[in-house]
């Protein structure tokens, strides 16, 4: 009956799979697009994996939802060609600061505009920045604001008066903003979906400052500025974007469109993909990247990524609360073997938490594969041989290699410390409703670099921050990123970041596996798709090349 079962389950999703690849591209007017005439009407075909949660920046947690709002909503400055340190004027056409990076100012360029018609001013840069350090609207990424003066103590509750905090409009053209220290990476940061800004008059249109989940994010009420604009939004299926005729430099967009499909099954986007349905894939099925390796590796991307794989601990579940318990179980996990044997796409063994890649930020070589010493600590922590240790779970999102590596480490958990786990598979939204509710023993997840400083690893990490949801905190390590927050020297900020760091890695809230790379399949059609280390890449750049194009 089991194998009956299995085998009536892998049918029909065998049939699901096919079922999408045989109707073809979704259309609001219901008719298959082709590749070919993707390509020949410039439109894009790819997905970010599974549907989004939001698509209001200033509630988005993830990188899907971070992919698509970026062809929707422009910042102060947006993403080169080559990279996101290479910044481009977005809305901003220029900008200045003062000789310790402290206290920037931003000049709006002309012709800026919100896709209502509307002028984008300075002031709804201060609207968006209120309403992330509102509270009650409770923000995951708030505390991406607190390096402007006075935003943690408006947060706080503390001061009540917004004018109080670090970000002017001069006038509709003019943002100032004055930061808590020397900040020369803000070029970077300010294209975080945190500082993105919002349409005040859609936001208030259909609620408060502080409303959450408000009809402003349906397709037909979506306002934004960026070189796209929402077409349509088919839930568990396609979000569809097209030109926007009223982006400041609708001129140099090549693209007409972009359907960003919903497909969280690795296999079914190869399928797609194989089937000339998809420009671009989110990943790769694990099994299948040595086949294209050796096959066709010029459809097969491996690119840098500055990111990092791990599990978030539930410090208050015992006996999870012991950091001799939470070494333990980091020192059992052979990530050489997983990195080798399981995803084979040139990821690294994480022995710290902040990837390489961060400028002259040396990653720390901390964390290592030790299971005798990790049955020492577990003896120790009064469970030798794993004897009366309690039953946990790890609880993961839908994709075929989350499943893999937690099988890999609950098996190695059991060999190397005869201790039992289960394993929780929850859709996106649901896995991150249990993340962030804290209603878990162990979490996968993973942090993907928001700007090109190793602040942006270590900051999440701060007691109460929205993106922590381990219940840890430290107040030495809250000191080390508020003094590195001010430090001015670039080697002895540095140094101290070090520290806080090295402090985290000796409580461990978290088990780390792997540094990132990024894996894809990508169409020869696609220009100007270039590696980046961030992955955000500035549609406006896309092209596509028709087969006649290609063929010359």
């Amino acid at each position: 009956m089991k194998n009956l079962f299995l085998a009536v389950t892998l049918a029909l999703c065998v049939g699901i799979g096919w079922f999408w690849v045989r109707r073809g591209t979704l259309t609001e007017n219901g008719y298959s697009l082709t590749l070919r005439e993707a390509n020949e009407h410039k439109i894009l075909l790819i997905t970010v994996g599974s549907e989004p949660r939001t698509l209001d920046p200033q509630e988005a947690q993830g990188v899907t939802e971070h992919h698509i709002v970026m062809a929707m909503i422009e910042g102060l400055v947006a993403p080169g060609i080559d990279g996101e340190s290479k910044v481009v004027p977005g809305m901003a056409d220029r900008w200045e600061h003062n000789e310790d990076y402290s206290v920037w100012t931003f000049h709006l360029g002309e012709r800026r505009k919100w896709s209502d018609g509307e002028p984008v001013k300075a002031g709804d840069f201060v609207f968006s920045y209120k309403r992330m350090l509102t509270p009650s609207f409770g923000a995951q990424y708030a505390e991406n604001l607190f390096i402007l003066k006075g935003a943690e103590d408006y947060y706080s509750g503390k001061i009540t008066d917004f004018d109080q905090v670090g970000v002017k409009a001069l006038d509709d053209r003019t943002l100032r903003i004055d930061l808590v220290g020397p900040t020369p990476y803000l070029l970077s940061l300010v294209q975080h979906d945190s500082w993105l800004p919002v349409c005040p008059t859609a936001i208030l249109k259909f609620g408060n400052i502080d409303t959450r989940d408000s009809k402003w994010t349906r397709a037909e009420n979506y306002v934004g500025n960026g070189p796209f604009k929402m077409k349509s939004w088919h839930p568990n299926d396609v979000i569809e974007v097209v030109r926007n005729p009223l982006y400041w430099d609708a001129a140099s967009v090549k693209l007409n469109g972009i359907n960003f499909y919903s497909i969280e099954n690795l296999n079914t986007q190869e399928r797609a993909f194989q089937a000339g349905q998809l420009h671009k894939t989110d990943q790769v099925p694990l099994d299948k990247v040595p086949y294209y390796r050796r096959t066709h590796p010029e459809l097969l991307r491996i690119d840098p990524y500055e990111g990092v794989y791990f599990y978030r601990i539930n410090v208050v579940r015992k006996p999870l609360d012991n950091p001799k318990i939470r070494l333990a179980l980091n020192l059992a996990v052979d990530r050489e073997a997983i990195v080798k044997n399981i995803l084979r796409e040139d990821q690294k063994p994480a022995t710290g938490y902040t990837p390489p890649g961060m400028g002259e930020y040396e990653p720390l070589n901390k964390i290592t594969y030790d299971p005798a010493r990790a049955r020492q600590l577990l003896a120790e922590a009064g469970y030798p041989n794993g004897k009366g240790f309690p039953r946990f779970i790890i609880h993961f999102n839908t994709l075929e290699s989350h499943r893999a590596i937690a099988e890999a480490i609950q098996q190695m958990w059991k060999e190397e410390l005869n201790i039992n786990v289960a394993l929780e598979n929850q859709e996106w939204k649901v896995y991150l409703d249990t993340q962030n509710n804290k209603n878990y023993d162990l979490s996968r997840s993973a942090w993907i670099g928001d700007f090109m400083d190793p602040v942006t690893f270590l900051s999440m990490w701060t007691t109460g921050n929205g993106n922590n949801n381990t219940n840890w905190g430290n107040p030495k390590f809250d000191a080390l990123i508020e003094q590195a927050a001010r430090t001015g020297d670039p080697a002895h900020r540095f140094q101290i970041l070090h520290d806080a760091e090295d402090l985290f890695l000796s409580d461990l809230p978290i088990v780390l596996v792997y540094w990132y790379t990024n894996a894809y399949l990508l169409q020869p059609s696609v220009q100007n798709w270039n590696p980046l280390v961030l992955g955000n890449h500035n549609y406006k750049f896309i092209d596509l090349k028709s087969e006649r194009e290609l063929a010359k």
